[in-house]
């Protein structure tokens, strides 16, 4: 059992994302503000960085030799997009030695993105399932924001408050949809 999630680890390139992820924690943690609370831009793009890291493993090496595996790939792969949003949550988390409301920005960012991330995989392949979440939060930076017009919050969730219920919904929606679309569907060749 051991061998068989490292050798699945390994294939999906656990190690290289999990090394961009805490070069992105530590750098998060450098110089990120010692005081108060943090940027709700710096924490986006933060977890944007760990989710488009690992992105690229939710293909394996040989998408042939998946499908003919004699194991059932739906929960697997919803799984790990799930461990993957666990991730990149606790281990940014760690390294800002987050305060509540940072570790909920930092939940619904890592949730919402990753969800992007795992529908970019099944929609345009892993190769290009960084793109959602860079395109999502890319629009996120550059519009204005509104917070209290509700469809704006809704397009804007990563850099929206804390308590908003909108972001949370949407974050929350994005990681549902993503997850299920990738767990049934798989990556696209």
């Amino acid at each position: 059992m051991t061998n068989g999630l490292l050798l699945y680890g390994r294939s999906r390139g656990v190690p290289a994302a999990a090394g961009v992820l805490l070069v992105t924690a530590a750098l998060l943690g450098f110089f990120g503000p010692r005081a108060g609370a943090a940027d709700p831009r710096l924490l986006a793009l933060a977890a944007a960085a760990g989710v488009t890291a690992a992105s690229a493993g939710l293909a394996g090496q040989d998408p042939d030799l998946d499908r003919t595996a004699a194991l059932s790939w739906p929960p697997r792969r919803a799984a790990h997009v799930l461990l993957l949003a666990a991730a990149v949550t606790v281990v940014l988390a760690v390294a800002r030695v987050a305060e509540r409301p940072e570790a909920a920005l930092l939940l619904r960012a890592s949730a919402g993105l990753t969800g992007l991330a795992a529908l970019g995989a099944a929609l345009c392949g892993a190769v290009y399932a960084w793109t959602p979440p860079i395109g999502w939060l890319a629009v996120s930076l550059i519009v204005p924001q509104r917070p209290d017009d509700v469809l704006w919050t809704a397009v804007g969730w990563p850099l929206a408050a804390t308590d908003s219920a909108p972001a949370a919904w949407t974050a929350g929606l994005l990681l549902a949809v993503g997850t299920g679309v990738y767990a049934v569907r798989g990556p696209l060749r």
